[in-house]
């Protein structure tokens, strides 16, 4: 029903002024250099983008934005995902009356579902809020608590969910992760969602890939899918060594507060993270940027 995604799909950050607010201003700019970087879509509000730390309205003036200003090669996918089910419903239909392409949800993570079937019928009225978009389940066992195996998922969803595209596997499962990419002959879509481990899911055929370092890092996954796809592996490993460090660095001073950061490499100004995540302090963020830099994969130019 939905084409499979390929390339890269950036997670963006969400940007916040000095007081805390969305910095809308932002966008346009931040909008820009996503388009220019060689990514094939964004997926707006999701985890690095702390989507379930905006309200309901900001995350739809948000996303408005990103379908207004992205151009038609840059496929917008908005996470709907919500604790309370009527709010994620809202949401959803909020993005196909902005012309989003796909939307996605991760399950509640505070009364969670104990087993596939309970998961589709949390996720099928939300997908049945935006019948004509592509839907993708986002797993992300390690946010949301919600562990189930994404094969039992998608058995359960066939005939629920008539619009599911497939989903946003943020999970080291490379088991689980096969067997969701061979199901009826690969008819789901199963993006990829921990950069550091990209070589290990192209070996096992992924084609498309959801994360954060995208936003700023492109060009060293790219060069890495190249060299895959050349037959080059010495080349790719090379790549995949070089995103290692990068995630090493980001680990070391906290993920989201440095990805925001180093943002301002490339002129953007995405702000600090809202609480509970704490920001860098001035140190942590020079000794960050030094450290980022010193890799030489960041293109600024």
């Amino acid at each position: 029903m939905f084409p499979q995604l390929q390339g890269l799909i950036a997670a963006p950050h969400t940007p916040f002024t000095a007081c805390g607010d969305v910095g809308f201003d932002i966008l346009p700019g931040q909008i820009d250099l996503l388009s220019r970087q060689g990514l094939s879509g964004v997926f707006v509000n999701g985890t690095t983008g702390e989507g379930l730390s905006l309200t309901t309205s900001e995350r739809q003036k948000i996303l408005a934005r990103w379908t207004e200003l992205a151009p038609p090669e840059l496929k917008v996918i908005a996470h709907v995902g919500h604790h309370s089910i009527r709010d994620a419903i809202e949401l959803a239909r909020h993005a196909s009356a902005s012309g989003a392409y796909g939307i996605s949800t991760m399950g509640p993570s505070f009364l969670k579902p104990g087993s596939a079937d309970a998961l589709v019928e949390f996720c099928a009225p939300i997908a049945a809020a935006a019948p004509e978009l592509a839907f993708y389940y986002y797993h992300i066992p390690s946010l949301s608590g919600v562990n189930l195996p994404m094969i039992d998922f998608l058995a359960a969803a066939e005939g629920a969910i008539p619009n599911l595209a497939g989903i946003k596997f943020t999970h080291g499962d490379l088991f689980d992760y096969q067997r969701c990419r061979a199901y009826h002959g690969g008819r789901y879509d199963i993006l990829w969602g921990l950069d550091e481990a990209l070589l290990g899911a192209l070996a096992v055929g992924a084609t498309g890939a959801v994360g954060s370092t995208y936003n700023y890092a492109a060009p060293i996954y790219l060069n890495m899918i190249d060299a895959f796809d050349r037959g080059d592996l010495e080349a790719a490993r090379r790549c995949s060594r070089s995103a290692v460090r990068l995630v090493e660095i980001l680990l070391k001073f906290g993920v989201l507060a440095s990805g925001k950061a180093i943002m301002s490499l490339h002129g953007v100004d995405c702000g600090a993270p809202r609480p509970p995540v704490s920001p860098l302090t001035p140190d942590a963020r020079a000794r960050l940027l030094r450290d980022v830099e010193a890799l030489g994969i960041i293109a600024t130019g």
